[in-house]
């Protein structure tokens, strides 16, 4: 069965789940990424590129699943050697890990764009998924917190989302410029997915990208999101904080009015159905379902029915005129 052109907008775990589903269901060919490069930071003078990395390894099937990050096997001989000999080492990075960070740094230092060096990592982990960056730039998130402007990493590993946040900032976005990569995958699509990450980091760093909002507003693809939220709370992360201390409902209604004009469906996990009435008075169609991902089977499972869900709701063919079935 020919597969649908399908755009993945992807950070952290949730995002890195996501794809998982995408990419060991029927619906892997027309499969593309844009993933998050807000959480991109240097450490020990490397540019450590969080998101899509972890999207890398987990399609390589190389990540670390119990923490959910990082190469699986990996050791910290580097790590600790640094920290013996006086560096600040909160923010964890694997022996073999320095490997890409190595790399990356080298190509970027030799001028060559990002996207094209994430291409390469790809490759060499044998991940012929496209992963797309939404822009070449270094676009930081920030976060103005009750300690201060902190870059991301330092509030989510080294003070482990703890203080209050008050406003988060995509440092310099306005005068990024997106990617033909991105624009293209987001005009060609068929479907759009918005995955279960988080609304204010993850996809508020792509989102805040020129062009690429208007790209979503004017596709003509349907844009649906899955709720990274389930009963009022985050499977993991600090999403449903974030919202509570932004003065945004922390639940899948707050999903909804956070994506308010961007998307056509929004898929909520069944413990929300309650939401179901409220969430379509914002002209939202909603889907309920069970949306919990935890291992391969179950990722393939739920990815693979929100997207026969969504075909259905809208009626879609492609390319062959056949309907997701």
């Amino acid at each position: 069965m020919s597969s649908p052109a399908i755009t993945l907008i992807a950070g952290g775990v949730g995002g890195a789940k996501a794809a998982e589903g995408l990419a060991y269901s029927d619906y892997r060919e027309g499969l593309k990424i844009i993933g998050n490069i807000g959480d991109d930071q240097r450490f020990h003078g490397l540019w450590v590129s969080p998101d899509i990395d972890t999207l890398t390894y987990t399609l390589a099937d190389a990540i670390d699943r119990e923490q959910g990050w990082g190469l699986k096997g990996d050791s910290n001989r580097v790590l600790s050697q640094l920290q013996q000999l006086g560096c600040d080492t909160w923010m964890h990075l694997g022996d073999l890990d320095f490997a890409t960070h190595i790399y990356r740094s080298v190509q970027r230092q030799a001028g060559v764009r990002a996207s094209d060096i994430a291409r390469a990592v790809a490759r060499g982990y044998g991940v012929d998924i496209p992963i797309l960056l939404p822009t070449d730039d270094k676009v930081p998130t920030q976060l103005d917190t009750e300690l201060g402007w902190l870059d991301f990493q330092n509030y989510f590993v080294a003070e482990r989302c703890i203080p209050k946040i008050k406003q988060v900032c995509y440092h310099n976005a306005h005068l990024a410029k997106p990617t033909p990569e991105a624009l293209e995958a987001i005009a060609n699509a068929e479907i759009i997915v918005i995955a279960p990450s988080n609304p204010l980091l993850s996809i508020g760093a792509i989102l805040a990208i020129p062009r690429i909002r208007s790209a979503l507003e004017n596709c003509t693809a349907p844009v649906l999101a899955i709720s990274p939220l389930i009963g009022g709370q985050a499977v993991k992360g600090p999403a449903a904080k974030m919202m509570q201390e932004m003065d945004l409902r922390a639940d899948s209604l707050g999903i909804a009015q956070y994506y308010e004009g961007l998307i056509d469906l929004l898929i909520i996990d069944e413990q929300d159905q309650h939401l179901k009435p409220a969430i379509e008075k914002l002209g939202t169609a909603v889907i309920c379902t069970p949306t919990l991902m935890t291992e391969r089977p179950s990722r393939v499972e739920v990815m693979s029915h929100i997207v026969e869900r969504a075909c259905d709701a809208f009626k879609l063919t492609y390319k062959n005129n056949r309907a997701c079935a």
